[in-house]
């Protein structure tokens, strides 16, 4: 079963419960967290809707580590003194995106990949008609992502975070990189853009003549040894698939 994911929107200003509310409607399964000056505008709503007294700011840290996903309808500035205090890591922090007062553009501002903020501002836009504006590397370049490639279809990471790191500059930075596949669902690539050129597909690592690419990506099931580790020191990140998906070759 999915786990449900908490998602909280928070309004302070007249436009913004205004915005709120719209998103709200379509959005029923969000929490809204609304001023009590403005608390009327979220009458007929379904949302649990949680009324706020006072500053919001002390009252930062119980909502930033009970949701997921947080959209700040307030400016961006507004957003980074409120939870900068709160950051802890990628892995841990939630998603976090700016609404502007008049809903024109949602801008990820906090766990863009891991956290899904990326994600959950192109579904905001979508509901509120604005433009989602993504800063990340991968997604203004239409290259895939490293660090969450095959995570919505049950693929598990296996590399040290260096690794990630540098294989991920590798991909934005259009060096030459092998995606090996020999297991697993073949729906990993969900733009609509094509595999930028620099990613170079094969279904047996025997294949790669590991001198030509900068880094390697190998989705599969068998051991890798500690020898290939160092071998291709810094340049290699592993996925696993779901066993379900081992015999799913290209």
């Amino acid at each position: 079963m999915t786990e449900r994911v908490r998602i909280a929107m928070l309004a302070i200003t007249k436009h913004a419960a205004g915005q709120v509310r719209a998103a709200g409607l379509k959005m029923p399964e969000a929490d809204i967290i609304v001023s009590e000056k403005f608390a009327h505008v979220m009458q007929g709503l379904s949302n649990k809707v949680i009324v706020s007294s006072g500053p919001l700011r002390p009252q930062m840290g119980g909502i930033f580590s009970s949701y997921d996903q947080l959209a700040f309808f307030v400016s961006i500035g507004a957003v980074v003194r409120l939870i900068a205090p709160h950051l802890k890591s990628k892995e841990e922090d939630p998603g976090v995106v700016a609404v502007d007062d008049m809903a024109r553009f949602v801008v990820p501002i906090l766990s863009g990949h891991l956290g899904g903020a990326n994600a959950f501002a192109e579904q905001l836009a979508g509901i509120l008609g604005a433009t989602a504006v993504l800063t990340t590397a991968s997604d203004a370049g239409n290259t895939l992502a490293v660090d969450i490639l095959g995570r919505e279809l049950g693929w598990k990471l296996e590399a040290p975070k260096i690794n990630v790191t540098r294989v991920s500059a590798d991909v934005v930075n259009e060096e030459a990189v092998a995606l090996v596949q020999e297991c697993g669902s073949k729906d990993w690539w969900r733009r609509t853009t094509p595999i930028p050129k620099n990613i170079h597909l094969f279904d047996d690592f025997k294949q790669v003549d590991l001198e030509r690419y900068k880094s390697v990506l190998w989705i599969t099931q068998r051991d890798v040894p500690d020898e290939l580790w160092q071998q291709l020191h810094e340049r290699l990140v592993v996925y696993r698939p779901p066993e379900g998906q081992a015999n799913d070759r290209i």
